[in-house]
């Protein structure tokens, strides 16, 4: 193993997935997880196969197609739970199987209800059955920024013993300052002595995230589990564009170590990320917040205009970002759209493509100026689409004098085109309700939002709304059209299709 070589740990599609609201279907983590590759991630989270058939069947789809990059399943070091990780990772060219146990007084005392030396028999039995299905076995000390450092040592020792080649010690609460968990690694790498690879996982409740994942790189750290935008349950995760560039932009500092990632995939993989999640970075989050490289300030300008470097460290270019100008028009061909696609990172199928390209003319038709972010958001919508039990084949839409709306609707439903319409409090109101009657599914919507995917009047709308049907946990769906109003219905759709393909899974 290369010592300088940092591994990238992807988790996007894991613990990124536990951010509220960012719940995907398997045809939205199968997209991310070719982008990942794309990246040049060493090892990708792919999901947590024991939580749900639905994540199962993610883990094993991914890991049918993943081809240059290891493909990962959590599993708690529970059985059943290693298991499903397994045999959800059967088809993967590379796998590794990831168990965790709690290592903290506070969660062997309240949650586990364990002794700590039963905690180290379920660790040691964890890694020896998941060496059964893999060679690759991961093993993580739950909350070990709050552990005990000889406890440590000693549960880490058996793991290494019993199989594990990398052990993760996570600040799970985010708790911890960069010189404190610099200390507790510095001290774990000499421990281990090169048995295995050391890795750090860091929550950003405190907004030390990514400089605790620094801190900890210097102190020989090899391996950092990161998630696109720091994407995350609570406060969110080290940001991977963040490490990444920082590593590459002070080289002086870091040299020589170094990842493999493809920098200039960063932004592409950020707006992915985006746009099957609906959760946008901040305006001003370093590297792919949409400021990150604005300058209003007149002297800033200046400075600008005459040696970029003088307020910029990294370059737009280096992650992708491209300027925005106009790229295709009515009159390209199959061949300009195609060879278009591919410098966005997008290798279609011919059946995929040939949908794409006609939904790209139709766009063409309406759209004087399309640019990258329309082409990237037109080809996701496509290439993520489930089966649609429900399609819409038309939209009517008027407003009534009493201030309520009214929405006409046609689906096509099991080959049957139905219609019917309904009033609601606003336009987007009665398409969901119309859309309920039809379908005899009833939806409460918890979430709207509306984005423009480009510049301009005519700008693409993106909708993304989240929705519960009856009763059970909320689904996303996406919704791209011209118009706001069909935007929306095809979103509510796109929920609804992905929760009866949920339904499926389950039976």
């Amino acid at each position: 193993m290369d010592n300088n070589k940092i591994i990238i740990f992807d988790t996007t599609l894991r613990d990124g997935e536990q951010s509220p609201g960012a719940s995907m279907n398997t045809a939205e983590k199968l997209q991310i997880a070719l982008q990942l590759e794309r990246l040049g991630v060493d090892v990708m989270e792919a999901g947590f196969a024991a939580a749900s058939p639905g994540d199962f069947d993610a883990v094993n789809q991914i890991a049918k197609q993943a081809s240059n990059i290891t493909v990962c399943s959590l599993c708690r070091a529970v059985e059943r739970d290693i298991k499903a990780a397994g045999e959800a990772l059967a088809p993967a060219k590379n796998r590794r199987i990831h168990t965790f146990i709690a290592t903290s007084p506070i969660h062997m005392e309240y949650k586990l209800k364990m002794q700590p030396d039963e905690v180290i028999r379920r660790a040691v039995e964890a890694v020896k059955y998941a060496k059964t299905f893999c060679d690759d076995v991961e093993f993580s000390c739950e909350d070990a920024g709050r552990s005990e450092i000889s406890f440590l040592k000693e549960i880490c020792d058996a793991a290494v013993n019993a199989g594990a080649k990398t052990i993760n010690l996570p600040d799970t609460v985010g708790y911890r300052l960069p010189n404190e968990l610099a200390d507790m690694i510095s001290e774990m790498v000499k421990f281990i002595n090169g048995r295995a690879v050391i890795s750090v996982h860091n929550h950003n409740d405190l907004g030390l995230a990514t400089a605790n994942s620094l801190a900890c790189v210097k102190a020989g750290a090899r391996q950092v589990e990161c998630t696109l935008n720091g994407i995350g349950e609570r406060a969110g995760n080290a940001a991977l564009e963040e490490i990444v560039m920082a590593i590459k932009t002070r080289f002086d500092i870091f040299a020589p170590l170094y990842t493999d990632i493809i920098c200039k995939e960063i932004y592409p993989s950020s707006r992915l990320i985006s746009s099957i999640t609906g959760i946008e970075p901040q305006p001003n989050k370093a590297i792919v917040g949409k400021n990150a490289f604005a300058h209003e300030s007149g002297i800033h300008q200046d400075g600008v205009l005459k040696h970029k470097q003088t307020y910029e460290i990294i370059s737009a270019e280096s992650i992708g970002l491209e300027k925005n100008s106009l790229v295709l028009g009515k009159h390209s061909g199959r061949h300009a759209f195609k060879d278009k696609l591919s410098t966005l990172g997008f290798d279609l199928e011919s059946d995929a493509l040939n949908t794409a390209f006609e939904k790209f003319k139709e766009l063409a038709d309406k759209k004087k100026e399309i640019f990258d972010d329309d082409l990237r958001a037109l080809v996701a919508e496509e290439i993520t689409k489930i089966p649609q039990a429900y399609e819409i084949i038309r939209l009517l839409q008027s407003s009534c004098n009493n201030a309520l709306a009214s929405a006409s609707i046609s689906i096509k439903h099991n080959d049957e085109v139905i219609s019917d319409s309904a009033l609601g409090n606003g336009t987007a109101d009665a398409i969901f309700k119309v859309i309920d009657r039809i379908s005899g599914i009833s939806g409460v919507l918890k979430d709207y939002k509306v984005t423009a995917v480009s510049q301009g009047k005519d700008a693409l709308a993106s909708v993304i709304v989240k929705v519960e049907f009856d009763g059970q946990n909320a689904v996303i769906g996406h919704g791209l059209d011209i118009d706001t109003m069909m935007a929306s219905a095809k979103a509510y759709i796109g929920a609804l299709n992905s929760f009866m393909r949920m339904k499926e899974l389950h039976k």
